[in-house]
C-alpha cells in the first residue's frame, strides 16, 4: 500500500515547467484568434467602404449621362422651335470638366471640384450641398478623345469617376486622406470607373 501511494503521488499533477508551457501555448492560440478577428473587422470595414465608393462612382456616371440626355432634349426642343437659334444647346453643355468637377444628383450641371466631402441627407442620398458630412469625395474628369488626326473629337468623350475616402491607419494599411486617386503607389482607398460616351444623337439626326 505504501509503494502504491508513492507511485500515485509521483504521477499526479503538473510540474511548473509543464504549467508554463501550457500557458505559453494557450497565450499564442488566443493571440492568434484575436489577430484573425481584428483582421476580419478591418477587411469587413474596408469592403463596406469599397461598396459605397463603387455605388458613388456609378452614380457619378449616371449623373453625367443624365446631363447629356437632358442636353439632347433641349436640342430637340430647340430644333422644333422656330424662335430658337441653332446651336443654342450642345450635347456637351455643363460637361466641361478637364480639371475635375463635382457631381450631384440635385444639380443640372457639373461644378469645379473643390475637394469638399460628400454629405448624406435625411433620405440617405449623397450630395454636395447639405446633410451630415461623410468620409467620401467624388471627382468627375471629362476629356475629349482624339480622332485619327489627333484632334479632339466633338462626338466622343471619356468620363472618369474617382471616389476616395478617409482611411484610418491599421495593421494592413497606413492612414491616408481622401483625394489620393492620382497619387503613386496604387492607393487602396480609391475607386476609379471609366466610360466612353458618344454623341450618337447628332449622328442619327444629321
Amino acid at each position: 500500500m505504501k509503494r502504491l501511494f508513492k507511485n500515485f503521488k509521483s504521477d499526479d499533477g503538473f510540474t511548473i515547467i509543464e504549467l508554463v508551457i501550457s500557458i505559453f501555448v494557450l497565450s499564442i492560440a488566443i493571440s492568434g484568434i484575436f489577430s484573425a478577428f481584428s483582421i476580419m473587422l478591418i477587411l469587413t470595414s474596408d469592403s463596406a467602404n469599397r461598396l459605397t465608393a463603387i455605388y458613388l462612382a456609378q452614380e457619378g456616371m449616371e449623373i453625367v449621362r443624365n446631363i447629356r440626355d437632358n442636353n439632347w432634349l433641349n436640342m430637340d426642343t430647340c430644333a422644333a422651335d422656330s424662335g430658337c437659334t441653332p446651336n443654342t444647346y450642345t450635347w456637351l453643355d455643363g460637361l466641361n470638366c478637364v480639371s475635375g468637377c463635382e457631381a450631384d444628383y440635385t444639380l443640372t450641371e457639373l461644378h469645379s471640384f473643390s475637394g469638399d466631402y460628400l454629405k448624406i441627407d435625411a433620405n440617405g442620398f449623397y450630395n454636395s450641398t447639405g446633410g451630415v458630412q461623410t468620409k467620401f469625395e467624388r471627382k468627375i474628369i471629362i476629356t475629349q478623345i482624339p480622332d485619327v488626326n489627333n484632334q479632339p473629337d466633338d462626338h466622343i468623350i471619356k468620363v472618369i469617376a474617382q471616389v476616395s475616402w478617409d482611411q484610418k491607419a491599421t495593421i494592413l494599411n497606413p492612414g491616408v486622406k481622401a483625394d489620393t486617386c492620382n497619387q503613386p503607389g496604387g492607393p487602396s482607398n480609391c475607386i476609379t470607373v471609366e466610360e466612353t460616351l458618344y454623341d450618337w444623337y447628332n449622328y442619327v439626326n444629321q
